[in-house]
């Protein structure tokens, strides 16, 4: 059993030194305030949404657009119509956006659709923007989130990521359980890290970049299975600086199966892999030179997960040593181990939940009841995440599919018109 104890004190101290900066990001919203920005230009910009079969969802976005402050001549949004076999491409043109189509079932997913977009653009409109936006076709914005993208871009920042929200907060705990944690993500992570001057990280959508950017590397050239955390490690290993705009709110649905939701961070998990294998060494190099950046992204690819795993292996191998070798005390001895480290996470995770959902609880969009009802579900979502690393570890089938959007709530697009983040259900 000195062996399984001395496992837990490895084990614990290298959670303490991964981790622990983000203990402190709790912090930091409360203990420093943001840079004044500079002087507003107005830009213009491309908006660029891929949809495969997205006809239900799409046009609120489209709407949430066209309610944007921001001067309306200046904005055109481009559709890229992806393998859809319903009329999303229609539904697209109705509501006044440039569509494309793509019918490709060999390269397959957002980052293929993405670099054809923006292809077409070049051709069709040659040096006409000075920004990209990228959004999901299930997204509606905030009536002040390109304004406030703008300001941010003028400040000198080159990519810019947004606060992200969710429609469908209250339907269950899974979908409770995204929500939590991209805002938790947004506020304390992006936001924290913006303050201290450190790059953040684009997540999934909601995301500006400058023609610049998007030049340097001729082109979208990011196609694994998290592009969004590969486009961000580039450009963070190219000296970049993403930002964070605070006052952009987006929202978007979350799945709300578990089928949908395994699928999805399966391919998430096994994504980290292989942005960590294709740049590891560069984000180790970087962490030799003192650029935290590196390190912070080292942590957000090769999550505390693994190392969950490993403990969780290095128990059930004792316990089970030691029930061969005719120990039954010891081997449930390190059965209990087992669940109390699982109860430590549950409890640490609790707290960050619990802390995220108070101080962020205006902008949480459901019943005081649920709030409240998922700050106790959401550790138990985030536990999930062991088994789902675990398989990602050792599969080779991972794909990206789709996932399904249903979600076109009247009451978030008349909110999000209205310029409010308070939505309440």
């Amino acid at each position: 059993m000195n062996i399984i104890l001395t496992i837990n004190i490895i084990v614990a101290v290298l959670f303490a030194c991964c981790y622990a900066y983000q203990l402190f990001f709790l912090a930091v919203p409360f203990t420093r305030k943001p840079e004044p920005h500079k002087p507003e230009v107005l830009h213009r910009y491309a908006i660029l949404i891929c949809a495969r079969n997205e006809s239900a969802v799409i046009a609120d976005l489209l709407q949430s657009i066209r309610h944007q402050s921001y001067d309306q001549s200046l904005i055109t949004t481009f559709v890229m119509a992806d393998n859809c076999t319903d009329n999303t491409a229609d539904i697209a043109r109705q509501e006044g956006a440039v569509v494309y189509t793509r019918f490709n079932k060999e390269l397959v997913g957002k980052g293929y659709a993405l670099e054809q977009l923006l292809k077409h653009i070049e051709e069709d409109y040659p040096d006409t923007f000075d920004g990209f936006f990228v959004f999901d076709a299930d997204n509606v914005l905030d009536s002040h989130f390109v304004e406030a993208m703008n300001r941010t871009f003028c400040d000198g920042y080159e990519v810019v990521t947004s606060y992200r929200n969710s429609k469908n907060y209250g339907d269950n705990w899974i979908s409770a359980g995204y929500a939590l944690w991209f805002i938790r993500e947004s506020r304390y992570l992006n936001n924290s890290r913006m303050l201290m001057g450190t790059s953040c990280a684009i997540s999934g959508t909601g995301f500006l970049f400058s023609r610049q950017v998007i030049e340097s590397t001729d082109g979208w050239k990011f196609h694994l299975l998290t592009e969004d955390i590969e486009f961000s490690v580039y450009h963070i290993l190219q000296g970049r600086t993403i930002g964070f705009c605070a006052d952009a709110v987006l929202y978007d649905e979350q799945p709300a199966t578990f089928r949908q939701s395994w699928r999805q961070r399966l391919r998430w998990a096994k994504g980290f892999l292989q942005v960590f294998r294709k740049y590891g060494f560069g984000l180790v190099r970087g962490m030799g030179k003192g650029h935290f950046s590196c390190y912070d992204m080292s942590m957000t690819v090769m999550p505390a997960f693994l190392l969950t795993i490993a403990l969780l292996v290095s128990y059930l191998v004792a316990a089970v040593a030691a029930w061969g070798a005719g120990s039954t005390v010891v081997s449930l001895q390190g059965l209990y181990y087992v669940l109390q480290m699982l109860g430590g996470l549950y409890g640490l995770l609790y707290a960050v939940g619990l802390f995220t959902t108070i101080t962020e609880w205006e902008n949480i969009q459901t019943s005081v009841a649920k709030k409240i009802l998922y700050t106790f579900t959401f550790p138990i979502f985030m536990l999930t995440y062991i088994p789902i690393s675990l398989v990602a570890l050792f599969s080779r089938e991972v794909q990206w599919k789709p996932i399904e959007h249903h979600r076109a709530d009247r009451r978030v697009l008349e909110a999000a018109a209205a310029g409010t983040k308070r939505i309440q259900s």
